[in-house]
């Protein structure tokens, strides 16, 4: 059997608990769709090795959106049972936890802990999700007034993941923890695809696939299209009804926006087949997971000019002030250059190589191995 990591076989058993109760139940946001990924690749990685791999949920409706493996449910991550998740996984014989998120109870573990880092995005939007109930959303409010609960938080881990070197790099800055940070990157759900053969400079078509929380910033894509005549904007994602109406009320006149309201994966792949760019103006964001599919699509991207955007897309985009409606539209307006069309699909394809998913298990193997080992 050929190994999946660069370390020795060995014939010790470490027991890896994978928390996947950020995963959702009916459809993937970030952080679902990044431990959904992480988990399967994960899996894949550790065959042969002497790891065992169980996944913790909370809801058997999550196994639908999970990889196939042995799993055990536990409380959800917001209940008060949270304080006493340590002692449970102390008695199902845990060596190792790996997180995908920093909230996780510790309280009396006796087994290495990894927790992981997403952004930092909130300390500055400090506006919680609304799905989440009144009181969590009142403890996020609390949680995000200073960097001391974080602090404290990540004090508790052996190890960190950061999703991107940009928050690896935010956790220094910020002096967040002195343990070790490792970046697990996330990556694009598809592989890449063969060479676009068809060009779609002159197709005037535009994608968005996000949320709409107010650093998502929809709304100066919405404003560009007053100087971009003849464009279409696709917004693909799900969207509530009174944000949706927010949205509309803010359209330019003769301006053309197609709210798709949720799309399967075969209708965001046709979606971006026919887009001359994905868009989008995010003031800040962890990743960029749309960027990287649409990229690996062979579709140009035109993109906030922010940190983390450089990190994914490098030189394979068109970036724009996400302050300014005319800078974004003059952005746009450059990919209807056919040789500049085609070589940012190429050189976009070219760059979302650099984030798989199998890699970032083979970093997260060896995490858990250092992990393991110095807690012997």
């Amino acid at each position: 059997m050929s190994k999946s990591t660069s370390k020795p076989l060995t014939t010790e058993t470490i027991r890896v608990f994978f928390d996947a109760r950020f995963t959702r139940t009916t459809h993937h946001d970030g952080i679902s769709r990044y431990g959904s990924r992480l988990l399967a690749a994960l899996l894949a990685a550790v065959r042969g090795t002497g790891i065992e791999v169980t996944a913790i949920i909370n809801d058997e409706a999550q196994l639908d959106l999970l990889p196939d493996c042995a799993w055990v449910k536990l409380n959800s991550p917001t209940s008060p049972a949270e304080l006493f998740i340590a002692r449970k996984l102390n008695r199902l014989g845990a060596d190792v936890v790996f997180s995908t998120m920093q909230v996780m109870g510790s309280t009396g573990r006796r087994y290495g802990l990894i927790l992981t880092v997403h952004d930092l995005i909130y300390y500055s939007h400090p506006l919680p999700p609304a799905d989440l109930p009144s009181a969590i959303r009142l403890l996020w409010r609390a949680y995000h007034l200073s960097y001391a609960p974080q602090r404290l938080l990540l004090g508790r881990a052996d190890a960190i993941a950061a999703v991107s070197r940009t928050t690896k790099g935010l956790i220094a800055e910020h002096k967040l923890s002195s343990k070790p940070v490792t970046v697990v990157s996330n990556a694009a759900e598809l592989s890449v695809s063969g060479v676009r053969t068809v060009s779609r400079h002159d197709e005037k078509s535009l994608v968005y696939m996000g949320a709409f929380l107010p650093y998502k910033n929809v709304e100066t894509l919405i404003r560009s299209l007053a100087h971009l005549p003849g464009w279409t904007l696709h917004i693909a994602s799900r969207i509530e009804g009174r944000r949706e109406a927010a949205l509309r009320a803010l359209i330019p006149d003769h301006a053309k926006v197609v709210f798709h309201r949720g799309v399967s994966d075969e209708e965001y792949a046709q979606l971006l087949e026919g887009a001359t760019a994905l868009v989008t103006a995010s003031q800040e964001e962890g990743f960029g997971l749309p960027v990287i599919e649409a990229m690996a699509q062979g579709v140009p991207v035109a993109i906030s000019d922010i940190p983390i955007f450089h990190e994914i897309a490098g030189d394979a985009a068109v970036y724009f002030d996400c302050t300014d409606a005319k800078d974004v539209a003059s952005a746009i307006s450059r990919l209807t250059d056919p040789e500049l069309w085609s070589e940012l699909s190429a050189a976009g394809q070219h760059q979302a190589q650099s984030f798989d998913w199998d890699s970032s298990a083979r970093t997260l193997v060896d995490m858990i191995r250092t992990v393991h080992a110095s807690r012997q």
